[in-house]
């Protein structure tokens, strides 16, 4: 996964905010429910590539906020590819460029009008959010109150040494990418279907999780024409975004957690499910293939 050396890289599409303070119960906290606990189900429901759970409480902005520790300049740090290949930080903004250039293309084509950027939000510990406070161990999520996708860097650390994923710059790509597919879900109106469907393994969730991987397998297909790499990915490259998606898994997720698999439990589809899915998107480098709401998934 290489990006070309003499690309642009265009740093607005993403800001590093440090440590936004303030974690998912700190603060005002949020309540729903059965209280703390009913918080913390949904932690659980909304962990790896999913939407901020204070979005699905409507919660507003989590009570006061520390100051944010320092972040960093990555207007002066991104210039090129080749500081992505060299950064974390700015292989961030590479992917989230290319990502975003496939998006804008796609509408136009599609006549789905004009594609929004969304900018991503790099943060350490916790972050204050259009949908409410959240803190890392929500994982990355994507926020459609004010159309941002929020990420700590240390989950890609996490991936690796709690959920046994073997990582890789192309796993990363892939989180990324499907958090971008909630956006273009946001954008399309499909995020709407959800409603109070949350949780069940044919359920609406699911659903447009199972989309949000077949769409970042798109984005995949379709990377090297958007001119940010300087090759179309190898089968290796690949390997790793199937095994980060199977890692997370909710089969995966509640046998390492409960010694039991629980499909009324699941928010975002098996390990098998997930694989398909961007398996589909890749192939096929259709969107329309990844109708996930029609039929069995």
């Amino acid at each position: 996964m290489d990006f070309r050396d003499d690309v642009d890289l265009d740093a607005s599409q993403v800001e590093d905010v440090g440590g936004g303070g303030g974690g998912f119960l700190g603060g005002g906290g949020l309540m729903v429910g059965g209280g703390v606990v009913g918080v913390i189900v949904l932690v659980v429901a909304a962990l790896f590539f999913g939407v901020n759970p204070a979005a699905l409480l409507g919660g507003g902005d989590g009570g006061a906020q520390r100051p944010a520790a320092p972040g960093s300049d990555l207007g002066a740090q991104c210039r090129k590819g080749s500081d992505a290949d060299q950064s974390e930080k700015c292989r961030v903004v590479g992917v989230v460029n290319s990502v975003q250039a496939y998006w804008r293309e796609a509408f136009t084509e599609r006549g789905k009008g004009a594609y929004r950027n969304a900018r991503t939000i790099l943060f350490t510990g916790g972050v204050n959010t259009g949908c409410g406070q959240a803190s890392s161990a929500v994982g990355p999520f994507y926020c459609p109150a004010d159309s941002r996708v929020y990420l700590d860097l240390g989950f890609f650390t996490d991936l690796e040494s709690r959920f046994g994923a073997r990582g890789g710059p192309f796993a990363q790509a892939y989180v990324i990418a499907h958090e971008y597919g909630h956006h273009v879900q946001n954008l399309i109106g499909t995020s709407r279907r959800v409603g109070n469907d949350r949780q069940g393994a044919e359920s609406a969730s699911v659903r447009l999780e199972l989309q949000a991987d077949c769409y970042a397998g798109v984005w995949a297909k379709h990377a090297v024409e958007t001119g940010f790499y300087a090759a179309p990915f190898t089968s290796a490259d690949i390997q790793e975004a199937l095994d980060a998606a199977a890692a997370v898994g909710d089969d995966r997720i509640q046998q390492r957690t409960q010694g039991r698999v629980d499909p009324e439990g699941w928010t975002h589809g098996s390990a098998a499910q997930r694989v398909k899915w961007f398996t589909t998107g890749y192939q096929t480098g259709s969107p329309s293939r990844c109708d996930t709401f029609s039929g069995a998934i």
